[in-house]
């Protein structure tokens, strides 16, 4: 585990599950429709119950760098904040990755909460480079540590150890 101090902030890695964080809130990286199928998503609805499908179905969606939130149903976690990164190809990845993480950070400190943790978002499916990834989502952690924030603990919960790896490189700069 990697961490550092950021102002009042602690960021740190962890290599594991998301759904076993004891966060507040845990990132699930969605779709614009909010239709949990495979992945982090996956596993989150999986290990969380049908309740949170349920709340996401109520909302109906978000756009593409936007975030929302819902409870997190039988998770650790108190929510679930959806953030929606870029897929591969359509263009300005690189800002859409940054609005979703900056937006998640922001809906969590919108709701009074004092503790995050984020997966690598887009890296899945949607084919996001993961260096490109850690470079994005830390620079920006990092950033908004530095303002006025009530965020005490952003964490990133990589899932294997190469991921960690790209993470902790991009961290320790």
């Amino acid at each position: 585990m990697v961490k550092i101090k950021v102002e009042n902030t602690e960021i740190e890695l962890v290599e594991g599950d998301i759904t076993e964080m004891d966060t507040e809130a845990i990132v699930n990286a969605a779709n614009v429709q909010l239709i949990m199928g495979g992945g982090v998503a996956g596993a989150i609805r999986r290990k969380g119950g049908p309740s949170i499908q349920e709340q996401c179905n109520r909302m109906g969606g978000t756009f593409v760098g936007g975030a929302v939130i819902t409870g997190a149903g039988k998770l650790k976690a108190k929510h679930v904040i959806h953030a929606v990164g870029p897929m591969m190809g359509e263009g300005n990845e690189d800002n859409k990755l940054k609005n979703a993480t900056v937006n998640s950070l922001k809906v969590a400190e919108e709701n009074g909460l004092k503790s995050i943790t984020f997966p690598a978002i887009s890296t899945g499916i949607f084919g996001f480079p993961i260096d490109r990834c850690a470079k994005i989502m830390i620079e920006n952690a990092i950033e908004y540590a530095k303002g006025e924030t009530g965020l005490e603990r952003i964490v990133f919960c990589l899932y294997g150890k190469s991921a960690y790896d790209v993470f902790a490189k991009q961290l320790e700069k």
